[in-house]
């Protein structure tokens, strides 16, 4: 891991997006991502000299609700522990700033479920039901 270099910073909107479609997550359109990073309440980036090859936020209100998003690698740098350790970032972030009560909440795709389930989150179904509408 000594050739990365991890900020606590969000990226620019052009590299958050070319980061999500290449891990083959959505598009956001560059109005999107330009108010959504500026509105995280924490984000990671990592990168290998100036090219972003990791990345992870945590969005919401700051008190009550959190959910983590954008946990994204490049295709090409998975499995060198990136992932995790976007995740372990993120992780003390929360334990630092949340309070008794608060829900942490995120949407796993398969296989990164498996990473999350290291990190103490579990299923909310069937007590609940995950459910979205995009725009």
């Amino acid at each position: 891991m000594k050739d990365f270099k991890v900020m606590h910073i969000a990226p620019t909107p052009e590299d958050y997006i070319n980061l999500r479609v290449e891990a083959g997550l959505s598009v956001k359109s560059i109005e999107a991502a330009s108010v959504g990073l500026k509105n995280s309440l924490f984000a990671i980036t990592v990168y290998n000299d100036s090219t972003l090859v990791a990345m992870g936020r945590v969005i919401g209100d700051g008190g009550a609700f959190f959910q983590i998003v954008d946990i994204a690698v490049k295709p090409d740098q998975q499995g060198k522990g990136l992932g995790k350790l976007v995740m372990k970032e993120l992780m003390s972030y929360l334990e630092e700033n949340t309070y008794e009560g608060s829900y942490v909440s995120l949407i796993a795709d398969e296989p990164a479920n498996k990473l999350y389930e290291q990190f103490g989150f579990s299923y909310t179904y069937p007590d609940s039901y995950g459910m979205y509408r995009k725009y």
